[in-house]
């Protein structure tokens, strides 16, 4: 090796750092939303007869701020770390790279104001108006720019596998938001989608689907890829797998969509086909699933002493449980049991709090340490306490959630001999009550831990260095 090529790159952590603490501002945010919606629908009352504090209006507010502003950081945070470390340059066009977070902290300012006003396209997931989807294309390509700029400009001569999940996402978040939000304005704050009936329902559901396919797995896999063997300390178990791993799954999630279109005026063959992609979805989602936990494999002891690698296994453990989920409740039959129950609630939160929030918590924990040149986290012992009340909170939502949700459904299918129904709707609602107290105490319970983060970071931040620039270790 030359003396130049041992010289340790000067990397650009700026962005990393902003958006790695906009992560956890707006994951309190997001999932301070979240808790107050819950207790709305336990306590209607609490919508206090304010159109702009109603349910209806506020959880768009807290799906876009949990997906794509804590989601969106954790992802932007990380990829511009791992992009840098696994290809042994500092960030293209830097100035770029600000950019990127400047604009994205105003998308997500831009929803927080609108959503609450009722300003909104009506589609799940995509519920902003074409200004700010116009604004989110531009940030979205500037990313990309910066992102494939870097890795065009690597110094190492493979391409990681971490960051093959990470262009992919980019890459296809760009394609789905594009399309499905193709839409004639008539004013600055309306529009009208391009699509009608039934082909709006399906491209609407192609981008929702891969908005988790893509946003909330593919992303987040990068994230997995590269913390999880860097806090084992061992190399990823099998990169052969990975490969497949990738390959599989970027090519069959595409189809997956129709699945949420089980029994509408979409064509029967249609929906056979989303439900057979996704039940082949499961093989390469498990592969990954293995793969992750496997690279722990000769270390476990690791799970003992190391509260970061807990979350990230355990995170990986959900998400085993959730792409096993989705493929049976994609399953027609299921459908017809799960579709407009809780129980579809209870399966989005254990990928979005299971999968999603611990994997990109235990990122952050690892990173911060990294960034700001620290031995660990200031206080160890609080991350430990973080986990379990992570932990048991998803616990406490998803389970109260199934439970409530195949209670909805098994009420609403049952028939008198006479052919009537047997239970009103008001009494499977009354039945369900319980349910969505202990899903707002799941709530609080995950909320409460991010508090903790929120002072954990705080303080790594700012006590004084003590270890020299760790971050400069060996990617």
């Amino acid at each position: 090796m030359s003396n130049s090529q041992a010289a340790t790159p000067q990397y650009d952590y700026g962005v990393v750092k902003q958006f790695s603490v906009m992560t956890v501002v707006w994951g309190i945010v997001g999932m301070a939303v979240g808790v107050f919606i819950a207790a709305q629908l336990a306590y209607p009352a609490l919508n206090f007869d304010l159109p702009w504090l109603t349910y209806s209006r506020l959880r768009p507010l807290h799906t876009n701020a949990v997906i794509f502003a804590f989601g969106g950081c954790a992802l932007m945070a990380t990829s511009f770390y791992v992009v840098q470390r696994t290809c042994q340059t500092a960030l293209f066009a830097p100035a770029l790279a600000k950019f990127v977070f400047w604009g994205w902290q105003l998308v997500i300012l831009s929803a927080a104001i609108t959503l609450p006003l009722g300003i909104t396209s009506s589609k799940e997931y995509a519920e902003l108006e074409w200004p700010i989807d116009i604004l989110i294309a531009v940030v979205w390509v500037a990313y990309a720019v910066v992102f494939f700029g870097t890795v065009a400009k690597r110094t190492t001569s493979h391409i990681y596998v971490a960051n093959w999940f990470y262009g992919a996402f980019i890459v296809t978040v760009a394609l789905l938001h594009i399309v499905n939000s193709l839409a004639i304005p008539v004013s600055l704050t309306k529009s009208y989608s391009i699509y009608a009936g039934a082909m709006d329902a399906m491209v609407q559901w192609w981008y929702g689907h891969n908005a988790v396919g893509f946003f909330l797995t593919a992303g987040f896999l990068g994230m997995m890829y590269y913390f999880v063997p860097k806090q084992a300390g061992r190399p990823v178990y099998s990169y052969r797998l990975s490969i497949v791993h990738f390959w599989a799954l970027i090519s069959i999630y595409m189809w997956a969509g129709p699945h949420h279109l089980h029994y509408t005026a979409l064509p029967d063959w249609a929906q056979s086909i989303g439900m057979v992609f996704s039940l082949v979805l499961l093989a390469p989602s498990w592969g990954g699933m293995i793969n992750g936990i496997m690279t722990l494999s000769g270390a476990w002891e690791k799970l003992r002493d190391d509260p970061v690698i807990r979350f990230l296994i355990v995170a990986l453990s959900f998400y085993g449980m959730s792409t096993f989920e989705g493929p049976m409740m994609s399953i027609k039959t299921v459908n017809a049991l799960s579709h407009y129950t809780d129980w579809t609630i209870g399966h989005v939160h254990s990928g979005a709090l299971g999968w999603v929030a611990m994997i990109s918590i235990g990122s952050i924990y690892a990173m911060i340490p990294w960034l700001y040149g620290k031995k660990a986290m200031h206080n160890v012992g609080l991350v430990n306490t973080h986990f379990w009340l992570a932990t048991i909170g998803t616990v406490l939502y998803i389970a109260s959630m199934w439970v409530a949700g195949i209670s909805q459904g098994l009420m609403w299918r049952a028939v008198n001999d006479d052919g009537t129904l047997t239970y009103t709707f008001v009494e499977a609602l009354k039945a369900t009550h319980p349910y969505y107290v202990v899903r707002m105490i799941g709530g609080l319970v995950f909320l409460s831990g991010m508090f903790l983060m929120a002072y954990n970071v705080f303080k790594t931040m700012n006590s004084p260095a003590t270890s020299g620039n760790t971050a400069a270790q060996p990617a």
